[in-house]
C-alpha cells in the first residue's frame, strides 16, 4: 500500500514519511486547493523526501487558485515551474488543464499536452522519466468525460490520476461506486488514486473496495503515531 501525503510546504513532511508515507505531493496554499509552492521549499522538501529510502516527490504546478483554465502567460509559468522542480530532483509533476465547453468544462488536450511534453524533454536530458499526476480538475470533467479522458491521458504519458471520484465536499464514500469504475477502466492504463476524505483510519478499507494500491491525503498517515 502506498500512500502518498500531500503536505503544505515543509509542514509535516518529515513525521509523514516517519509514519509510513512513501510519496510526497508538495504544495502551497491548500486552502484554495494547492498551488506551485516557492523554489526554495521545493528545493529543501526534496532534500528532506530524498534522504528516506524508497521515497519520492511530486510537485504540484499550478499557478493560481480557482478554475483550471489558463492564459498564455500562465502556460508559460508553469512550464517554468516544470522545469525548475525537474532541475532540483523531483521525481515528478502534478498538473491539470481544463478548457470551456458546452454547460461545464472539457479536458484541454492541447495545454495538458504542452506541459507533459516539457515534462518528458526535461526528464530525458536528466535520464530519467518524470511521473505524471493529472490532479483533481479531473473531477470537474461529466462521468463520461472522465472515461474519455483516462484513455487520453494514458497516451499522453500520464500514470495517475488523483480523484475524489465527485464533486468536491461529498463525502468519498458516496462516490465509491463511480471510483471503482473508473479504476476498472483505467486497469493497465494508468493509476486512479483516490483521495479527499481517504485517512489512515479508512484507507484500508477503500482501497479494498477499490481494488487499488495507493491513496492520497493530508491524513493519509497518522502523524502522531
Amino acid at each position: 500500500m502506498l500512500r502518498e501525503f500531500c503536505a503544505e510546504n515543509l509542514t509535516d513532511i518529515e513525521a509523514a514519511l516517519n509514519a509510513g508515507a512513501r510519496r510526497i505531493e508538495l504544495c502551497d496554499n491548500l486552502a484554495c486547493g494547492g498551488t506551485t509552492p516557492s523554489a526554495g521549499v521545493i528545493e529543501q522538501a526534496i532534500a528532506l523526501v530524498h534522504a528516506y529510502e524508497g521515497a519520492s516527490v511530486r510537485v504540484i504546478i499550478r499557478p493560481r487558485g480557482g478554475d483550471f483554465v489558463y492564459s498564455k502567460s500562465e502556460f508559460k509559468a508553469m512550464e517554468t515551474d516544470i522545469r525548475y522542480a525537474a532541475a532540483n530532483g523531483a521525481d515528478g509533476v502534478v498538473l491539470g488543464c481544463l478548457k470551456r465547453g458546452g454547460d461545464g468544462f472539457e479536458l484541454d488536450s492541447e495545454g495538458t499536452r504542452r506541459l507533459i511534453s516539457v515534462a518528458c524533454s526535461v526528464g530525458e536530458m536528466r535520464g530519467r522519466e518524470l511521473g505524471i499526476t493529472f490532479h483533481m480538475a479531473f473531477d470537474e470533467l461529466g462521468p463520461q468525460a472522465q472515461l474519455q479522458a483516462i484513455d487520453v491521458l494514458a497516451d499522453m504519458g500520464v500514470d495517475h490520476i488523483l480523484t475524489h471520484g465527485g464533486r468536491s465536499g461529498t463525502p468519498i464514500e458516496e462516490n465509491l461506486s463511480h471510483l471503482a469504475d473508473l479504476a476498472r477502466h483505467a486497469k493497465g492504463k494508468l493509476v486512479i488514486l483516490p483521495g479527499g476524505g481517504v485517512t489512515y483510519e479508512n484507507v484500508k478499507r477503500i482501497a479494498k473496495e477499490l481494488g487499488v494500491k495507493e491513496a492520497h491525503g493530508t491524513k493519509i498517515v497518522d502523524l502522531n503515531r
